[in-house]
Protein backbone atom coordinates (compact mmCIF):
# COMPACT_ATOMS: atom_id res chain seq x y z
CA UNK A 1 0.00 0.00 0.00
CA UNK A 2 0.71 3.40 -0.78
CA UNK A 3 1.96 6.69 1.48
CA UNK A 4 0.29 10.09 0.58
CA UNK A 5 2.28 12.58 -1.46
CA UNK A 6 2.02 15.58 0.23
CA UNK A 7 3.91 17.79 -2.36
CA UNK A 8 2.27 20.90 -4.26
CA UNK A 9 2.22 21.47 -8.00
CA UNK A 10 1.68 24.86 -9.40
CA UNK A 11 -0.93 24.63 -12.04
CA UNK A 12 -0.19 26.67 -15.22
CA UNK A 13 -1.67 29.31 -16.37
CA UNK A 14 -3.03 29.36 -20.24
CA UNK A 15 -1.58 32.82 -21.52
CA UNK A 16 -2.90 32.14 -24.83
CA UNK A 17 -5.61 30.13 -26.92
CA UNK A 18 -4.05 26.61 -27.19
CA UNK A 19 -3.54 24.74 -30.84
CA UNK A 20 -2.24 20.87 -29.51
CA UNK A 21 -2.64 17.43 -30.31
CA UNK A 22 -2.53 15.58 -27.45
CA UNK A 23 -1.95 11.87 -27.78
CA UNK A 24 -3.62 9.91 -24.56
CA UNK A 25 -2.38 6.56 -23.52
CA UNK A 26 -5.05 3.30 -23.67
CA UNK A 27 -8.47 3.05 -21.55
CA UNK A 28 -7.80 2.23 -18.54
CA UNK A 29 -11.67 -0.10 -18.37
CA UNK A 30 -10.76 -1.72 -21.57
CA UNK A 31 -7.37 -2.50 -20.47
CA UNK A 32 -8.24 -4.21 -17.49
CA UNK A 33 -11.08 -5.82 -18.66
CA UNK A 34 -9.05 -7.55 -21.44
CA UNK A 35 -6.47 -8.29 -19.20
CA UNK A 36 -9.00 -10.18 -17.00
CA UNK A 37 -10.33 -11.80 -20.20
CA UNK A 38 -6.44 -13.05 -21.14
CA UNK A 39 -6.28 -14.73 -17.91
CA UNK A 40 -9.33 -17.33 -18.98
CA UNK A 41 -8.69 -17.45 -22.48
CA UNK A 42 -8.29 -20.26 -24.09
CA UNK A 43 -4.90 -19.48 -25.78
CA UNK A 44 -2.19 -16.28 -24.95
CA UNK A 45 -3.80 -12.59 -26.07
CA UNK A 46 -0.98 -10.02 -27.23
CA UNK A 47 -1.82 -6.51 -27.02
CA UNK A 48 -1.26 -3.00 -28.48
CA UNK A 49 -2.19 0.32 -27.07
CA UNK A 50 -2.65 -1.17 -23.83
CA UNK A 51 -2.31 1.62 -20.81
CA UNK A 52 0.54 1.59 -18.27
CA UNK A 53 -0.52 3.00 -15.00
CA UNK A 54 -0.77 1.93 -11.32
CA UNK A 55 -4.08 0.59 -11.89
CA UNK A 56 -3.18 -1.86 -15.02
CA UNK A 57 -0.26 -2.62 -12.57
CA UNK A 58 -2.00 -3.80 -9.98
CA UNK A 59 -4.00 -6.13 -12.17
CA UNK A 60 -1.21 -7.61 -14.05
CA UNK A 61 0.03 -8.41 -10.39
CA UNK A 62 -2.92 -9.79 -9.59
CA UNK A 63 -3.39 -12.22 -12.57
CA UNK A 64 0.27 -13.03 -11.87
CA UNK A 65 -0.72 -14.26 -8.07
CA UNK A 66 -3.49 -16.22 -9.98
CA UNK A 67 -0.55 -17.88 -12.07
CA UNK A 68 -0.80 -16.02 -15.34
CA UNK A 69 2.47 -15.51 -17.14
CA UNK A 70 2.39 -11.75 -18.16
CA UNK A 71 5.30 -10.44 -20.61
CA UNK A 72 5.98 -6.70 -21.35
CA UNK A 73 3.96 -6.30 -18.43
CA UNK A 74 5.20 -2.12 -18.37
CA UNK A 75 4.72 -1.34 -21.59
CA UNK A 76 1.95 -0.54 -24.27
CA UNK A 77 2.16 -4.51 -25.78
CA UNK A 78 2.14 -6.75 -23.44
CA UNK A 79 1.50 -10.99 -23.79
CA UNK A 80 -0.73 -12.58 -21.53
CA UNK A 81 -0.78 -16.68 -20.81
CA UNK A 82 -3.45 -17.56 -19.26
CA UNK A 83 -3.94 -18.20 -15.77
CA UNK A 84 -3.27 -21.88 -13.80
CA UNK A 85 -5.82 -20.71 -11.07
CA UNK A 86 -4.43 -23.01 -8.25
CA UNK A 87 -2.32 -20.27 -5.91
CA UNK A 88 -2.63 -18.96 -2.84
CA UNK A 89 -1.60 -15.71 -2.61
CA UNK A 90 -2.37 -12.08 -0.98
CA UNK A 91 -3.21 -9.54 -3.49
CA UNK A 92 -2.64 -6.00 -3.47
CA UNK A 93 -5.89 -4.05 -5.13
CA UNK A 94 -4.83 -0.23 -4.26
CA UNK A 95 -7.37 1.79 -5.19
CA UNK A 96 -7.89 0.62 -8.39
CA UNK A 97 -11.92 -0.46 -8.66
CA UNK A 98 -11.41 -2.61 -11.46
CA UNK A 99 -8.78 -4.90 -9.31
CA UNK A 100 -11.10 -5.24 -6.23
CA UNK A 101 -14.51 -5.36 -7.99
CA UNK A 102 -13.24 -7.90 -11.11
CA UNK A 103 -10.41 -10.11 -9.66
CA UNK A 104 -12.78 -11.64 -6.49
CA UNK A 105 -15.10 -13.27 -9.02
CA UNK A 106 -11.95 -14.51 -11.22
CA UNK A 107 -10.61 -15.99 -7.89
CA UNK A 108 -13.92 -18.16 -7.33
CA UNK A 109 -12.52 -20.17 -10.34
CA UNK A 110 -8.80 -20.52 -8.40
CA UNK A 111 -7.96 -23.72 -6.07
CA UNK A 112 -7.09 -21.60 -3.16
CA UNK A 113 -7.09 -19.28 -1.03
CA UNK A 114 -6.96 -15.53 -1.79
CA UNK A 115 -6.58 -12.49 0.53
CA UNK A 116 -7.52 -8.75 -1.06
CA UNK A 117 -6.81 -5.70 -0.04
CA UNK A 118 -5.76 -2.30 -1.01
CA UNK A 119 -4.93 1.62 0.45
CA UNK A 120 -6.60 3.19 3.28
CA UNK A 121 -9.42 4.21 0.65
CA UNK A 122 -9.72 1.33 -0.39
CA UNK A 123 -11.24 0.09 2.66
CA UNK A 124 -14.05 2.67 2.82
CA UNK A 125 -15.35 1.51 -0.71
CA UNK A 126 -18.68 -0.79 -0.91
CA UNK A 127 -17.53 -4.18 -1.78
CA UNK A 128 -20.77 -5.91 0.28
CA UNK A 129 -22.50 -6.86 -3.47
CA UNK A 130 -19.27 -8.88 -4.58
CA UNK A 131 -18.90 -10.54 -1.74
CA UNK A 132 -22.74 -11.33 -1.01
CA UNK A 133 -22.57 -12.72 -5.02
CA UNK A 134 -19.65 -15.07 -4.41
CA UNK A 135 -21.50 -16.54 -1.43
CA UNK A 136 -24.52 -16.72 -3.22
CA UNK A 137 -22.54 -18.54 -6.09
CA UNK A 138 -21.33 -21.08 -3.75
CA UNK A 139 -18.22 -19.93 -2.73
CA UNK A 140 -16.71 -19.49 0.54
CA UNK A 141 -15.76 -15.81 1.35
CA UNK A 142 -13.99 -14.69 4.95
CA UNK A 143 -14.83 -11.26 6.25
CA UNK A 144 -15.23 -10.01 8.85
CA UNK A 145 -17.26 -7.15 7.51
CA UNK A 146 -18.20 -6.80 3.02
CA UNK A 147 -15.42 -4.68 2.57
CA UNK A 148 -11.09 -4.86 2.27
CA UNK A 149 -9.17 -7.17 3.48
CA UNK A 150 -11.54 -9.92 2.62
CA UNK A 151 -10.30 -13.78 1.43
CA UNK A 152 -11.71 -15.81 -1.12
CA UNK A 153 -11.48 -19.53 -0.59
CA UNK A 154 -12.43 -21.37 -4.43
CA UNK A 155 -12.13 -24.83 -5.07
CA UNK A 156 -11.58 -24.20 -8.56
CA UNK A 157 -15.15 -25.17 -9.48
CA UNK A 158 -18.56 -22.51 -9.95
CA UNK A 159 -22.30 -23.78 -11.11
CA UNK A 160 -23.13 -20.68 -11.81
CA UNK A 161 -26.93 -20.47 -13.15
CA UNK A 162 -28.93 -17.18 -12.27
CA UNK A 163 -28.13 -14.71 -9.14
CA UNK A 164 -29.82 -10.68 -8.22
CA UNK A 165 -27.70 -8.56 -7.05
CA UNK A 166 -28.10 -4.79 -6.38
CA UNK A 167 -25.39 -3.15 -8.38
CA UNK A 168 -26.44 0.44 -7.62
CA UNK A 169 -23.41 2.02 -6.09
CA UNK A 170 -21.13 0.63 -9.15
CA UNK A 171 -21.76 -1.03 -12.14
CA UNK A 172 -18.52 -2.71 -11.70
CA UNK A 173 -20.35 -5.31 -9.77
CA UNK A 174 -22.13 -6.31 -12.96
CA UNK A 175 -18.97 -6.60 -14.71
CA UNK A 176 -16.57 -8.18 -12.46
CA UNK A 177 -19.39 -11.23 -12.54
CA UNK A 178 -20.31 -11.02 -16.29
CA UNK A 179 -16.56 -11.00 -17.39
CA UNK A 180 -15.55 -14.70 -15.82
CA UNK A 181 -19.07 -16.51 -16.25
CA UNK A 182 -18.22 -17.96 -19.35
CA UNK A 183 -16.08 -20.28 -16.88
CA UNK A 184 -18.93 -21.01 -15.21
CA UNK A 185 -20.51 -24.65 -15.44
CA UNK A 186 -23.67 -23.44 -16.57
CA UNK A 187 -22.29 -19.95 -17.42
CA UNK A 188 -24.42 -16.85 -15.79
CA UNK A 189 -28.09 -15.11 -15.97
CA UNK A 190 -27.63 -11.84 -13.62
CA UNK A 191 -30.45 -9.64 -12.66
CA UNK A 192 -29.82 -6.17 -11.30
CA UNK A 193 -32.50 -4.54 -8.47
CA UNK A 194 -32.24 -1.48 -7.36
CA UNK A 195 -33.25 2.14 -7.57
CA UNK A 196 -30.76 3.19 -10.03
CA UNK A 197 -28.11 1.21 -11.96
CA UNK A 198 -24.73 4.31 -12.98
CA UNK A 199 -22.20 4.07 -16.05
CA UNK A 200 -24.56 1.58 -18.14
CA UNK A 201 -22.11 2.04 -21.12
CA UNK A 202 -19.52 0.51 -18.89
CA UNK A 203 -21.54 -2.76 -18.77
CA UNK A 204 -22.23 -2.78 -22.41
CA UNK A 205 -18.22 -2.09 -22.66
CA UNK A 206 -18.26 -5.49 -20.92
CA UNK A 207 -20.51 -7.37 -23.48
CA UNK A 208 -18.84 -6.45 -26.28
CA UNK A 209 -15.76 -7.58 -24.66
CA UNK A 210 -16.87 -11.09 -24.61
CA UNK A 211 -18.79 -10.86 -27.93
CA UNK A 212 -15.23 -10.16 -29.56
CA UNK A 213 -13.65 -13.24 -28.14
CA UNK A 214 -16.39 -15.32 -28.69
CA UNK A 215 -18.45 -15.34 -26.22
CA UNK A 216 -22.29 -15.82 -26.44
CA UNK A 217 -23.79 -12.77 -24.53
CA UNK A 218 -27.64 -11.61 -24.07
CA UNK A 219 -29.46 -8.79 -22.92
CA UNK A 220 -32.90 -9.97 -22.49
CA UNK A 221 -34.43 -7.52 -20.32
CA UNK A 222 -32.99 -3.65 -19.45
CA UNK A 223 -31.32 -5.45 -16.04
CA UNK A 224 -30.80 -8.42 -17.01
CA UNK A 225 -27.69 -9.80 -18.85
CA UNK A 226 -26.95 -13.77 -20.05
CA UNK A 227 -23.16 -15.05 -20.88
CA UNK A 228 -23.39 -18.82 -22.00
CA UNK A 229 -20.85 -20.62 -20.49
CA UNK A 230 -17.91 -21.68 -23.10
CA UNK A 231 -14.24 -20.86 -24.09
CA UNK A 232 -12.60 -17.53 -24.01
CA UNK A 233 -10.66 -16.75 -27.27
CA UNK A 234 -7.14 -15.11 -26.88
CA UNK A 235 -5.20 -13.37 -30.36
CA UNK A 236 -4.44 -9.86 -30.61
CA UNK A 237 -6.28 -6.71 -29.18
CA UNK A 238 -5.84 -3.51 -29.86
CA UNK A 239 -6.60 -1.04 -27.33
CA UNK A 240 -8.65 2.86 -27.82
CA UNK A 241 -6.82 5.72 -26.46
CA UNK A 242 -8.61 6.68 -22.94
CA UNK A 243 -11.64 9.05 -23.67
CA UNK A 244 -12.38 9.90 -20.42
CA UNK A 245 -8.45 10.82 -20.14
CA UNK A 246 -9.16 12.97 -22.96
CA UNK A 247 -12.10 15.25 -20.95
CA UNK A 248 -9.21 17.56 -19.06
CA UNK A 249 -7.52 18.41 -22.05
CA UNK A 250 -10.38 18.63 -24.18
CA UNK A 251 -11.98 21.50 -21.36
CA UNK A 252 -8.55 22.93 -21.86
CA UNK A 253 -9.15 24.24 -25.13
CA UNK A 254 -12.96 25.69 -23.41
CA UNK A 255 -11.28 27.48 -20.54
CA UNK A 256 -7.90 29.00 -22.68
CA UNK A 257 -9.56 29.34 -25.93
CA UNK A 258 -8.30 27.69 -29.13
CA UNK A 259 -8.29 23.75 -30.36
CA UNK A 260 -7.09 20.83 -28.89
CA UNK A 261 -6.82 17.47 -31.20
CA UNK A 262 -7.06 13.71 -30.03
CA UNK A 263 -5.31 11.42 -32.68
CA UNK A 264 -7.37 8.18 -33.37
CA UNK A 265 -10.34 8.64 -31.21
CA UNK A 266 -12.44 5.77 -32.55
CA UNK A 267 -15.76 6.12 -34.89
CA UNK A 268 -17.58 3.26 -32.60
CA UNK A 269 -17.08 2.88 -28.79
CA UNK A 270 -18.23 1.72 -25.64
CA UNK A 271 -16.27 4.11 -23.83
CA UNK A 272 -18.09 6.54 -21.23
CA UNK A 273 -15.46 9.27 -22.35
CA UNK A 274 -17.60 9.35 -25.91
CA UNK A 275 -19.97 11.24 -24.03
CA UNK A 276 -17.74 14.34 -23.96
CA UNK A 277 -18.55 15.01 -27.43
CA UNK A 278 -22.16 16.14 -26.40
CA UNK A 279 -21.99 16.86 -23.19
CA UNK A 280 -19.00 19.96 -23.83
CA UNK A 281 -20.59 20.89 -27.27
CA UNK A 282 -23.83 21.82 -25.16
CA UNK A 283 -21.43 23.98 -22.89
CA UNK A 284 -20.25 25.92 -26.00
CA UNK A 285 -17.19 23.96 -27.63
CA UNK A 286 -17.35 23.03 -31.21
CA UNK A 287 -16.50 19.75 -32.39
CA UNK A 288 -14.80 18.13 -35.97
CA UNK A 289 -14.19 14.82 -36.65
CA UNK A 290 -11.43 14.48 -39.79
CA UNK A 291 -8.54 12.10 -40.57
CA UNK A 292 -6.25 14.27 -37.65
CA UNK A 293 -8.68 12.62 -34.83
CA UNK A 294 -11.21 14.13 -32.47
CA UNK A 295 -10.34 18.56 -32.44
CA UNK A 296 -12.69 20.32 -29.80
CA UNK A 297 -11.83 24.33 -30.36
CA UNK A 298 -13.86 26.37 -27.58
CA UNK A 299 -13.68 30.48 -27.06
CA UNK A 300 -13.35 30.74 -23.73
CA UNK A 301 -16.76 31.14 -22.69
CA UNK A 302 -18.49 28.23 -21.13
CA UNK A 303 -21.74 27.88 -20.60
CA UNK A 304 -23.61 26.31 -17.91
CA UNK A 305 -25.25 23.11 -17.98
CA UNK A 306 -28.52 21.11 -16.77
CA UNK A 307 -27.90 18.14 -17.06
CA UNK A 308 -28.18 14.17 -15.34
CA UNK A 309 -24.93 12.74 -16.04
CA UNK A 310 -25.73 8.76 -14.38
CA UNK A 311 -24.26 7.66 -17.73
CA UNK A 312 -21.03 8.43 -17.03
CA UNK A 313 -20.06 9.61 -13.29
CA UNK A 314 -16.41 9.46 -14.07
CA UNK A 315 -16.98 12.70 -16.17
CA UNK A 316 -18.54 14.56 -13.50
CA UNK A 317 -15.61 16.58 -11.89
CA UNK A 318 -14.39 17.78 -15.49
CA UNK A 319 -17.86 19.37 -16.16
CA UNK A 320 -18.05 20.24 -12.52
CA UNK A 321 -14.24 22.01 -13.06
CA UNK A 322 -16.18 23.79 -16.26
CA UNK A 323 -19.17 25.15 -14.41
CA UNK A 324 -16.68 26.69 -11.81
CA UNK A 325 -15.59 29.09 -14.73
CA UNK A 326 -19.17 28.83 -16.88
CA UNK A 327 -21.24 32.32 -17.12
CA UNK A 328 -24.69 30.37 -15.64
CA UNK A 329 -25.12 28.40 -13.01
CA UNK A 330 -25.41 24.11 -13.58
CA UNK A 331 -26.87 21.63 -12.01
CA UNK A 332 -25.26 17.85 -12.19
CA UNK A 333 -27.14 15.20 -11.05
CA UNK A 334 -27.67 11.44 -11.26
CA UNK A 335 -23.91 10.87 -9.35
CA UNK A 336 -24.86 9.73 -6.50
CA UNK A 337 -22.98 6.77 -6.76
CA UNK A 338 -19.42 8.85 -6.67
CA UNK A 339 -19.26 8.88 -2.94
CA UNK A 340 -18.23 5.77 -3.32
CA UNK A 341 -15.09 6.14 -5.86
CA UNK A 342 -11.75 7.10 -4.58
CA UNK A 343 -13.04 9.17 -2.85
CA UNK A 344 -16.78 11.37 -1.93
CA UNK A 345 -16.20 13.03 -4.75
CA UNK A 346 -19.62 14.86 -3.98
CA UNK A 347 -18.19 16.03 -1.01
CA UNK A 348 -14.58 16.54 -2.13
CA UNK A 349 -15.30 18.85 -5.02
CA UNK A 350 -18.13 20.73 -2.87
CA UNK A 351 -15.19 21.82 -0.51
CA UNK A 352 -12.43 22.15 -2.63
CA UNK A 353 -14.87 24.66 -5.33
CA UNK A 354 -15.54 26.59 -1.86
CA UNK A 355 -11.98 26.69 -0.54
CA UNK A 356 -11.10 28.54 -3.89
CA UNK A 357 -13.78 31.27 -3.67
CA UNK A 358 -16.53 29.48 -5.29
CA UNK A 359 -20.18 28.69 -4.90
CA UNK A 360 -20.74 25.14 -4.75
CA UNK A 361 -24.06 23.01 -3.55
CA UNK A 362 -23.86 19.52 -2.80
CA UNK A 363 -27.36 17.79 -3.40
CA UNK A 364 -28.88 14.27 -2.75
CA UNK A 365 -27.18 13.30 -6.20
CA UNK A 366 -25.33 15.94 -7.65
CA UNK A 367 -23.88 19.70 -6.96
CA UNK A 368 -25.70 22.86 -8.18
CA UNK A 369 -22.82 25.10 -9.16
CA UNK A 370 -22.98 29.14 -9.37
CA UNK A 371 -20.48 31.16 -10.98
CA UNK A 372 -18.59 34.25 -8.38
CA UNK A 373 -16.05 36.52 -9.34
CA UNK A 374 -14.32 35.72 -6.29
CA UNK A 375 -12.29 32.92 -7.14
CA UNK A 376 -8.79 32.85 -6.15
CA UNK A 377 -5.79 30.85 -6.16
CA UNK A 378 -5.22 28.45 -2.85
CA UNK A 379 -3.91 24.87 -2.23
CA UNK A 380 -6.43 22.25 -4.06
CA UNK A 381 -6.62 19.30 -2.21
CA UNK A 382 -6.84 15.86 -4.45
CA UNK A 383 -7.82 13.44 -1.65
CA UNK A 384 -5.50 10.84 -3.04
CA UNK A 385 -7.85 10.88 -6.19
CA UNK A 386 -6.32 11.36 -9.64
CA UNK A 387 -9.40 12.89 -10.92
CA UNK A 388 -9.52 15.33 -8.33
CA UNK A 389 -5.99 16.59 -9.18
CA UNK A 390 -7.29 17.14 -13.32
CA UNK A 391 -9.95 18.92 -11.99
CA UNK A 392 -7.86 21.39 -10.00
CA UNK A 393 -5.48 21.62 -13.08
CA UNK A 394 -8.06 22.61 -15.86
CA UNK A 395 -9.70 25.51 -13.08
CA UNK A 396 -5.94 26.35 -12.84
CA UNK A 397 -5.19 27.54 -16.30
CA UNK A 398 -7.96 30.55 -15.28
CA UNK A 399 -7.09 31.07 -11.67
CA UNK A 400 -3.89 32.68 -10.69
CA UNK A 401 -1.72 30.82 -8.08
CA UNK A 402 -3.42 27.36 -7.91
CA UNK A 403 -1.52 24.70 -5.91
CA UNK A 404 -2.77 21.10 -6.81
CA UNK A 405 -1.48 18.61 -3.99
CA UNK A 406 0.07 15.70 -5.13
CA UNK A 407 -0.16 15.71 -8.90
CA UNK A 408 1.19 12.05 -9.12
CA UNK A 409 -2.15 10.41 -7.86
CA UNK A 410 -2.95 10.96 -11.88
CA UNK A 411 -0.65 8.34 -12.19
CA UNK A 412 -3.49 6.19 -11.37
CA UNK A 413 -4.53 6.02 -15.03
CA UNK A 414 -2.49 8.84 -16.81
CA UNK A 415 0.92 8.52 -15.54
CA UNK A 416 2.55 11.62 -18.20
CA UNK A 417 -0.10 13.66 -17.37
CA UNK A 418 1.98 16.72 -15.67
CA UNK A 419 4.31 16.45 -19.18
CA UNK A 420 1.22 16.01 -21.30
CA UNK A 421 -0.23 18.86 -19.62
CA UNK A 422 2.64 21.50 -20.14
CA UNK A 423 3.20 20.17 -23.62
CA UNK A 424 -0.13 20.87 -24.59
CA UNK A 425 0.46 24.70 -23.09
CA UNK A 426 3.14 25.12 -25.34
CA UNK A 427 6.25 23.75 -23.08
CA UNK A 428 7.36 24.48 -19.29
CA UNK A 429 4.91 26.60 -17.73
Amino acid sequence: MTQANNSQWPAPLASHALRATVRLPGSKSLTNRELVLAAIANEPTEFAGALVSRDSSLMIEALRALGAIVENANSETPSVTPATLNSTAAIDCGLAGTVMRFVPPLAMLNRGRITFDGDAGARKRPMDTTVASIRDLGVEVEAEQPSLPFTVVGNGLVDGGEITIDASSSSQFVSGLLLVAPRFKNGLTLRHVGEQLPSLPHIEMTLQCLRERGVAVSHPEPTVWRVEPGPVAGGFKQIEPDLSNAGPFLAAAMVAGGSVTIPDWPAVTTQVGNEFVWILQKMGAEVVRDERGLTLSGTGVIRGIDMDLSIGGELAQVVAALAVLADGPSRITGIAHIRGHETDRLAAMTAEINRIGGDCREIEDGWVITPTNTLHGELWHTYEDHRMATAGAIIGLRVPDMLVENIETTSKTMPNFAKLWLNMLGGNA
